[in-house]
């Protein structure tokens, strides 16, 4: 069962400043149940009205949504679901215990110091349980908000922008707590401008531009699109006739780059240098980062 089934979504905003926007364009869309899955995509792309949607929180124009395996309108299925959202609204004058007491009530989860304690540990703000929340900084923020969405541990967590503010030490026992969550069994859906960190966490990304999926898959599927190999020869190789027959340097003492677009071609290409006196040691698809994969779906050049 997917952990999220999108179907022909679409939303249509109709304020007064922007009417008849559209901001969701029929967007279909699977997300395995226990993967790791990234959304990704330019400001403006409807990343947040799709979580919205899939929350229950914007009511879709069209389409039908069902989050693990029922309406993210119905109570327990959003008891279910643990969610950080982009922009943290927290009380100021409160301490962390408090707020995590209050949203533990309200997700209906019976009182226990002791765990929210232990949470509070685990994401990092041990050594702040006596301060206001007011006194945190954005990176202690991001981190009691995570503490929150993993209360009740959740079948699915919905993160918007989870290391926003936190530094880099911080993101990697961010990235740690949450890869521990899929280990688990969990599904994780991640909303991220940081691509480095969705290519960290993230097993299958969609890729959402102007209001539709550009493309979908698994990372390693998406980042090896090229048709570009890197080939490094034996020192001695003869680089002007490796030129002659479409190798091109590479920088490093070796290296080569050559275009092929399936397996014929590439070993045709390599009996060539072959022939020149070459003698391969390592061949690697060359594949591309998440950058420029999304680059390349939005008709950007990388």
């Amino acid at each position: 069962m997917p952990a999220i089934e999108v179907i022909g979504l679409r939303k249509t905003y109709r304020r007064a400043f922007r009417p008849g926007h559209e901001a969701l364009r029929g967007v279909d869309l699977s997300v395995p149940e226990g993967s790791a899955f990234g959304l990704i995509g330019p400001n403006g792309a409807g990343k947040t009205t799709f979580i919205k949607s899939i929350l229950g929180i914007v009511q879709p124009t069209g389409g039908t949504v069902r989050v693990l395996g029922g309406s993210p309108e119905d109570p327990r299925i959003r008891a279910r679901i643990g969610y950080l959202p982009e922009r943290l609204h927290l009380p100021g004058s409160w301490m962390a215990p408090t707020f995590l007491a209050t949203v533990a009530g309200l997700k209906g989860l019976k009182p226990d110091k002791d765990a929210n304690l232990r949470l509070l540990e685990r994401v990092g703000l041990a050594d702040a349980l006596g301060r206001r929340i007011g006194g945190y900084s954005k990176g202690m923020r991001q981190r009691l908000g995570l503490a929150a969405a993993l209360l009740g541990n959740p079948a699915l967590l919905i993160l918007d922008e989870p290391t926003d503010g936190i530094d880099p030490l911080g993101r990697v026992e961010v990235r740690r707590i949450l890869q521990e969550e899929v280990q688990q069994g969990t599904t994780l859906f991640l909303n991220s401008h940081l691509l480095a960190e969705t290519e960290r966490l993230c097993d299958r990304v969609a890729i959402l531009g102007e209001g539709k999926v550009l493309r979908e898959g698994r990372l390693e599927e998406l980042s090896r699109a090229s048709s570009r190999w890197a080939v490094r020869f034996a020192p001695g190789a003869d680089a002007g006739a490796l030129a002659g027959v479409g190798f091109t340097a590479g920088g490093a003492e070796g290296l080569y780059h050559v275009e092929a677009a399936d397996v014929a071609g590439l070993n045709a290409a390599l009996d060539k240098a072959r022939a020149t006196g070459a003698l391969l040691v390592e061949l690697k698809r060359d594949g591309q980062d998440l950058e420029a994969v999304l680059a390349s779906a939005m008709g950007v050049a990388a």
